[in-house]
């Protein structure tokens, strides 16, 4: 837990007036992780909280009603813990930053619970979904993630999956995923194995790149600690001291998820995620994906998290894209 003496430590708040809120921060390198290069964070916190903001020295003022210069100085709070935490402030930090103090949280200290260190940057749960769904990758042997792009499921998975590799809890981390996209076998694409596969694993591969780096990735994959396997080669293997995870299962058949699962053994941990409103598949009503989760719901080991909207990370528009579709799709059944 966040020692709240560090907070304290590094931020004085003074109230000037109804309307107007003075912030220092003494740790300059902290002052301009939050203000950003040509106060480009600033910038945009003001412009997110509707308030009127002026920088100089180690000084931070803050003009505007009472509710938004509460949600500005919550939200440098907010950053503050980030920083102090990680030692970075990201792009996405502020936009979340306004977002989770909506609801004006203390310290948002509980937004950081769920911590995933990494060598290259720390992952923080940016909704209370990513929360829950953090806390069950580490927690529960089968975890099973259902929602709309940009939610994080890939992205987290694979963060807990490899830092557990790192810590050498387990030994090895499959990716796996059905290749149906391209409308070919795999028999037919050029290449070996994993040159035939990694075009359908590219967001998987992306995501160990950010976290891990390239060379120590290569490496993991040379050596056979990173896996890449299609869904059809893990018929019959029994997955001991592993983390495997099946990406895009709303492309998998209630059979092949079944398959998956069914290959759990010692000390191992799977996890299945996908959109049901992204099926590739030439008749959709094949997907397993909503079938397995009615299926496995009443089961108590395996945990299952559904994203919507209101969990999407990515741009801002991605969120208001998925709700125009959602609605599309309501008012055609209508």
């Amino acid at each position: 837990m966040l020692e709240l003496s560090k907070l304290e430590q590094n931020l004085i708040i003074k109230k000037i007036d109804d309307q107007t809120v003075n912030i220092s921060i003494n740790d300059n390198e902290m002052l301009m992780s939050i203000v950003g290069q040509f106060d480009q964070n600033l910038k945009h916190l003001s412009k997110l909280t509707e308030t009127d903001v002026y920088f100089r020295g180690n000084s931070i003022t803050c003009k505007g009603d009472k509710e938004k210069t509460n949600i500005f100085c919550e939200s440098i709070k907010f950053l503050i813990n980030k920083y102090i935490l990680t030692n970075i402030i990201e792009k996405g930090d502020i936009l979340l930053s306004v977002k989770k103090n909506k609801d004006i949280e203390e310290t948002n200290v509980k937004s950081f619970k769920q911590l995933i260190k990494t060598p290259r940057k720390s992952v923080i749960a940016r909704s209370e979904k990513q929360s829950d769904y953090i806390k069950a990758l580490k927690e529960n042997d089968i975890v099973m993630s259902l929602g709309p792009a940009g939610t994080g499921k890939s992205f987290l998975a694979v963060s807990v999956g490899v830092t557990l590799l790192m810590e050498k809890k387990i030994d090895r981390v499959i990716l796996s995923r059905p290749a149906v996209e391209a409308g070919e076998k795999l028999g037919f694409l050029p290449g070996d194995m994993k040159e035939k596969v990694d075009p359908y694993l590219r967001p998987l591969y992306d995501a160990l790149y950010e976290l891990f780096g390239v060379d120590k990735i290569d490496k993991k994959i040379e050596s056979g600690e990173i896996e890449i396997a299609p869904l059809a080669f893990m018929r019959g293997r029994t997955l001991k001291n592993c983390y495997a995870i099946l990406d895009e299962a709303q492309n998998a058949t209630e059979t092949q998820i079944k398959m998956f699962l069914t290959r759990i053994g010692e000390n191992s941990k799977l996890v299945v995620n996908g959109d049901p409103s992204q099926i590739d598949l030439l008749n959709k009503s094949h997907s397993g994906l909503i079938k397995s989760r009615e299926i496995l719901k009443d089961l108590k080991e395996i945990k299952i998290i559904e994203f919507d909207h209101n969990d999407v990370v990515r741009h801002p528009l991605v969120s208001k894209i998925i709700r125009a579709y959602q609605k599309k799709s309501i008012d055609d059944k209508s």
